[in-house]
């Protein structure tokens, strides 16, 4: 018997994180053009300003990853929140692109760090036949800051050449009320008794289920983290934690190599190459935001239904195969509307697999003594992918044409599908401490 109305509460508090990492990964489309004249921007410095939230990501990875496993899941949500409203209005206020680029790798910090603690947190939090569900939540938060981002852009586009202050300066106000939302939080039954705390991790767990639940999941955790050395990195690429590290580690690059991000981040230079006015580039990006929300929900129904890794191979194969269209539409010059509805496929595909699944499984495959840290790498990895691909598409489109980044994104999605096919374990419906014998071998 399990209270669920407890569970998902809880779910989408610590969830908000999400909508913060999807405001700020959406708000750079909407502002580019603002952005592009008001600091004369190169390709190359195009790239480097979008790219550099990714590098504050990979710092704020690092920081989730030590502080959560000293100090717990809530302050680190706590102090991601904190990061993002001030680094909101440092962006909005910049009176430089130095300074905006500094305030923007700030917020990267803050994003990075929402990036591992709320999924690690939902996770654990979470009884396994929803855990799938309830992790799939914070990237439903996550496509939901996209969507409301890109109407405020669109909103905000005629307002003249100071309106990417306004778009970035609004992402203090949910920063806000995610910090209030924190503080109603418990702490993470599993880190309670990794820090001895078993009594306060017990009371927890009996809010979540009832008595049986509670003692049986109880037990489970201690028997698992009976070792109580301080974990080391070296410890995580251990010979028993090393096949899930590789997995999380592939999954994690592969999320962002795919190229999907590109459509998310450059939706304008994708439709100004086939001709559409910025009105026209705006609309599209409140489009992407709708379609991923619409499949995000239907991933949510079918991630602890039809497993993991049949939604991985099929996001895998569809963009293989969207993106070779895509590509061949851009290269002949083809209408916006048709250039539209093959984007709309690829991130359907995307939302409906790679997105929130990713997610699930870098919460779920790491032992728990390790699960902080493991985590913060993997996801380190997808932040240095991420950067390498914001960085490198405007210059590839410069000199390869807007299509032929996407000849490569569709390559890189076969390949994927070949990892995920030989190296990826089913995971639905298992505790997190049976994952740990799964993914051991």
């Amino acid at each position: 018997m399990f209270n669920h109305r407890y569970i998902l509460s809880i779910s989408f508090i610590s969830a908000l994180g999400g909508y913060l990492f999807g405001f700020d990964f959406a708000v750079i489309s909407g502002a580019l053009p603002f952005l592009r004249e008001q600091f004369t921007l190169t390709a190359w410095w195009e790239g480097f300003l979008t790219g550099s939230l990714a590098l504050g990501c990979i710092v704020g990875c690092l920081l989730a990853g030590q502080l959560t496993d000293r100090f717990g899941r809530r302050p680190g949500l706590m102090t991601a929140a904190l990061i993002f409203a001030l680094s909101s209005l440092g962006m909005a206020s910049a009176p430089s692109l130095p300074t905006f680029i500094t305030m923007r790798f700030v917020a990267g910090i803050g994003v990075g760090m929402a990036s591992i603690v709320s999924p690690l947190y939902i996770a654990e939090i979470s009884p396994a036949h929803v855990r799938g569900r309830n992790v799939s939540i914070n990237q439903l938060t996550i496509v939901i800051g996209i969507l409301v981002t890109n109407l405020v852009n669109y909103s905000l586009a005629d307002s003249g050449p100071e309106a990417w202050r306004w778009m970035f300066g609004l992402g203090s106000v949910p920063s806000v009320l995610f910090l209030i939302g924190v503080l109603f939080l418990p702490e993470s039954p599993r880190y309670l008794i990794k820090a001895g705390k078993s009594l306060r991790a017990r009371a927890t767990l009996g809010k979540i289920g009832d008595n049986e639940f509670a003692d049986t999941t109880l037990k489970e955790i201690e028997n698992s983290l009976q070792d109580t050395r301080r974990v080391s990195y070296r410890e995580v690429f251990s010979k028993a934690v090393r096949p899930a590290v590789i997995v999380g580690i592939g999954l994690a690059m592969f999320q962002q190599f795919c190229g999907i991000n590109v459509v998310f981040n450059y939706t304008s230079t994708i439709f100004e190459a086939v001709g559409a006015d910025l009105n026209r580039q705006l609309m599209e990006t409140v489009s992407i935001g709708v379609v991923n929300l619409i499949f995000t929900l239907v991933a949510m129904r079918l991630v602890d239904r039809l497993g993991r890794r049949p939604l991985m191979l099929f996001g895998a194969i569809g963009l293989t195969i969207s993106y070779l269209v895509l590509s061949t539409l851009l290269r002949i010059q083809a209408s916006p509307a048709l250039v539209s509805l093959f984007v709309l496929i690829s991130i359907g595909i995307y939302g409906t697999s790679l997105a929130p699944v990713t997610w699930v499984l870098i919460s779920e495959i790491f032992p728990n003594r390790v699960r902080g840290k493991a985590s913060s790498i993997a996801v380190v990895a997808l932040w240095v992918a991420y950067f390498i691909l914001v960085l490198t598409f405007p210059v590839m489109a410069e000199n390869l044409g807007t299509y032929g980044p996407f000849y490569v994104y569709a390559g890189v999605c076969l390949i994927g599908f070949l990892f995920i096919k030989r190296r990826v374990k089913e995971t639905k419906g298992k505790t997190l401490e049976e994952l740990e014998e799964v993914m051991a071998g």
